[in-house]
């Protein structure tokens, strides 16, 4: 999107500005430098460039303070008005855009993008859609048309999943290597999931996956990811999941087989569960214990909700309980229960004292095996965040970096999460 060393120059220079005795003379810019500048900090964040993260949030005070303090006149410039625009969809005060806006005389098509962006900062979808409904991104300037592109996808997503798509592809072509493609891939992969499109799931996991693993979205795209093969397990070929896991790092890729795996145990997907906590033992790791213990688990799941196996207590014997988490310690508690009342066997003393027995169902509607362990693992929270997570979450202590994720987190927002 950007010209890498021209704007690194200007960057370089806005950095300089940072200092209290640069601050006036950074009001000399012009909108459409800084909100480049802006930008380009923004996609190295997006590519796990940390060292730019202090930048982040000054560059969009000093930015805000650009534009409030301009003249009308500025945005004649095309160039500064697109910026204005831009920083709207950037992460940028919602309230400086629409009031710099309400003061400029626009030609139509300038009013009716205006207009689109200003009420879907408001919240307003349906207005948003209406407006921009006849704007074709791909005829824009690819910086301004890449951010339209994914704000259309966005609020198509529930009225018309296939041109979300579109819009989707449009963002990624428009603005390939910036946070715009971030934002559109992981979008893409959960849209496909809810499309049942699994060739198309595969690919943009597989994109996403080669380029953005640092992003500070990155866990967003690990959840999308696992519950995407779990929902489209019948479509998906295993070798197609090892293809996106074998892109990332041993620890995110142990954690993703596991989680995979515990997932597709609980709803009963036995092949799926026996495959990932197969993958997950083999990857090296510091805590061989930990990945063992959670894999048999897992695995000795699978075997429960198919009703193939007579030595379900036997495997889950293996599981050392002290290295599971809480979550996982009352999963298995859970699982010692289903498993005793199979075999006839009376149940663990740990899985009495700690799991209370669900209600009987009608005979009619006796629930399946898989819900009746997710059932009694129901006093659970949320699954227990994995090993990576968690170091990200103890990284996430930093200040900068705390500032610089809720930033993109409020770009984000302003993007629109329409898919859950």
């Amino acid at each position: 999107m950007h010209s890498g060393l021209r704007l690194f120059g200007i960057a370089g220079a806005v950095m300089a500005f940072v200092a209290p005795a640069g601050a006036e003379e950074a009001s000399h810019l012009q909108p459409y430098q800084m909100v480049r500048s802006l930008q380009l900090v923004q996609d190295r964040i997006a590519t796990g460039d940390h060292a730019a993260l202090p930048m982040q949030q000054k560059l969009l005070e000093m930015t805000d303070k650009t534009i409030r303090d301009a003249d009308t006149a500025v945005f004649d410039e095309p160039r500064n008005f697109r910026a204005l625009l831009i920083y709207g969809m950037s992460g940028g005060n919602p309230l400086t855009l629409e009031r710099t806006v309400s003061h400029l005389t626009l030609g139509d098509a300038d009013k009716t993008i205006s207009e689109g962006i200003v009420g879907y900062l408001r919240g307003n979808p349906r207005s948003a859609q209406a407006a921009l409904e006849p704007v074709d991104p791909m005829i824009l300037p690819r910086e301004l048309g890449a951010f339209l592109a994914l704000v259309k996808g966005a609020v198509l997503t529930n009225e018309d999943p296939a041109k979300a798509l579109i819009m989707f592809d449009q963002a990624r072509l428009l603005g390939t290597g910036t946070l715009v493609e971030e934002a559109s891939l992981r979008r893409t992969i959960m849209l496909a999931t809810s499309q049942k499109d699994a060739a198309r799931f595969i690919d943009s996991s597989r994109q996403y996956a080669s380029r953005y693993l640092r992003s500070p979205y990155a866990s967003q795209f690990a959840n999308a990811f696992v519950r995407g093969v779990a929902e489209l397990h019948d479509a998906i070929p295993l070798d197609g999941i090892a293809q996106v896991a074998d892109l990332m790092n041993p620890e995110q890729k142990k954690t993703t087989y596991l989680r995979i795996a515990r997932r597709a145990a609980i709803e009963g997907i036995t092949e799926l569960s026996a495959f990932a906590s197969r993958k997950a033992r083999e990857n090296p790791d510091e805590d061989k214990r930990s990945v063992d213990s959670r894999a048999i688990l897992y695995s000795g799941l699978s075997s429960i909700t198919s009703g193939t196996s007579d030595e379900i207590l036997e495997k889950l014997s293996k599981v050392d309980r002290d290295s599971l988490s809480q979550n996982d310690k009352k999963l298995l508690d859970a699982a010692k229960s289903v498993a005793s009342e199979l075999t006839g066997a009376p149940p663990p003393l740990a899985s009495l004292a700690r799991v209370p027995a669900p209600p009987a169902a009608p005979e009619s509607t006796q629930p399946s095996i898989a819900e009746q362990v997710e059932a009694q693992a129901a006093a659970a929270s949320e699954l227990s965040a994995p090993a990576a997570q968690k170091s990200a979450q103890a990284d996430e202590t930093d200040a900068m970096l705390i500032t610089a994720r809720e930033k993109l987190d409020a770009i984000d927002k302003l993007l629109g999460e329409t898919i859950q």
